[in-house]
């Protein structure tokens, strides 16, 4: 995750970068409850329905796995889904979550959120609730699969900030919906959306089948040059929105030169230091996911490769085991190839997105093909560009084959 405001505030006043320090990262857990959606959302890399899928923890597992969460001490959990409203107990374990964790989030697509409900949402204590809206009106109810998904999910937008919850849109960027980033921004102002995250598409699940639909590198160079002029009013005085851009981490790098042309050297060296000490990409590193059968992953789109099941080994001690993947992710630098291992750029972006070059190679060390610089930018000039391939109804097998 790229927090651009953040980034964009070391240009209006610069502060000491502060480093990591040498022990273990504590990730931010993605914790997928249930796999069970009302909508049918082209891009879900869950691959949800409205049924019930077996296998699912049960409350006692759930609740067990909680507590190990936070005596693990975690910085913070997502609840996510599918549709996490979906699930019976979501609420008795918000409660407990509320109590274990500092930052606790929910991930929904807000069409449930009205009357009672907003109540329990409200009453839990979440530090921010974010609801995904791909389009304006009748392009998100096409994205989401059914017709009226825009004008619920709005109604749970107002029925959360009417009860003075912090709410955010999440929008995925493809060629069918850019057109509709203004009209979004417009109503992150309208509503007093206190947050506006972008994602780029990743290749799994929905998201993988239908990628010809991964917006063309201009369109979204366009769409961050708006996210940029957006985020320059906030941190300058203008209206504020905090923005966020996810799963696409040379997003940093399209900033840094943004930045380059406007700001003195100076400031520059000072904003290079800070996303630097980030690091970009952070799967397996800073951030865990956690899906509805219990099983660990990298994040939330390695659903092929698992570290091992909460229901037979605490989250704890497969975050801190032996993992051979989980250790070459969290090597600095990372194994790179291609345009990524050549990039000027890679202590800042970590290599992006390792899922996206896997999917279309099979080798998780691949450039990611979603890499909208160019080669000059990168000072990559004589590496040679991989194209994307038409999705042909295939994926590549999992990547146990690397060790």
């Amino acid at each position: 995750m790229f927090r651009l405001t953040d980034y964009m505030q070391q240009l209006a006043t610069p502060t000491p970068v502060r480093r990591r320090g040498d022990g273990p990262i504590k990730p931010v857990v993605i914790w997928n409850l249930t796999r069970r959606c009302n909508l049918k959302c082209r891009h879900c890399y869950t691959v949800s329905a409205d049924v019930d899928f077996p296998g699912e923890l049960s409350h006692e597992q759930a609740m067990e796995t909680l507590e190990d969460l936070g005596q693990f001490r975690v910085p913070a959990l997502i609840l996510s889904g599918g549709e996490p409203l979906d699930r019976r107990d979501l609420f008795q374990i918000a409660e407990r979550a509320r109590q274990l964790v500092r930052v606790l989030a929910l991930s929904t697509n807000g069409t449930k959120i009205h009357g009672a409900v907003a109540d329990r949402v409200a009453e839990v204590g979440f530090d921010y609730v974010g609801i995904s809206i791909d389009g304006i009106g009748q392009t998100n109810d096409w994205f989401r699969g059914v017709d009226g998904a825009f004008a619920d999910a709005l109604r749970g937008v107002r029925e959360l900030k009417a009860r003075g919850v912090k709410v955010g849109l999440r929008f995925t960027l493809t060629e069918g919906n850019a057109h509709n980033l203004p009209d979004l921004l417009a109503l992150c102002d309208d509503e007093g959306v206190d947050k506006f995250y972008l994602s780029h598409l990743v290749y799994a699940g929905r998201g993988d089948k239908n990628r010809g639909e991964d917006a063309e590198r201009a369109r979204t160079r366009h769409a961050m040059d708006l996210l940029l002029e957006r985020a320059w009013e906030a941190v300058s005085g203008g209206r504020r929105l905090d923005i966020v851009t996810g799963n696409n981490d040379a997003d940093a790098g399209y900033f840094l030169q943004w930045a380059e042309a406007r700001f003195a050297s100076d400031i520059i060296a000072n904003l290079r230091a800070h996303l630097a000490a980030w690091g970009g990409n952070s799967s397996g590193l800073g951030v865990a996911n956690i899906d509805f059968l219990g099983r660990v992953h990298p994040d939330t789109y390695w659903s092929d490769y698992t570290v091992g099941n909460v229901k037979t080994r605490p989250f704890s001690e497969l975050w801190t085991g032996d993992d051979p993947m989980l250790a070459l992710l969290r090597t600095r630098p990372r194994p790179l190839k291609g345009r990524c291992g050549a990039c000027r750029l890679r202590e800042i972006c970590g290599g992006n997105t390792r899922i996206r070059a896997l999917q279309l190679t099979g080798d998780p060390w691949a450039e990611d093909p979603a890499c909208y610089l160019t080669n000059e930018e990168i000072g990559a000039e004589a590496a040679e560009r991989l194209e994307i391939a038409p999705f042909r109804g295939k994926r590549h097998d999992p990547v146990h084959r690397f060790f």
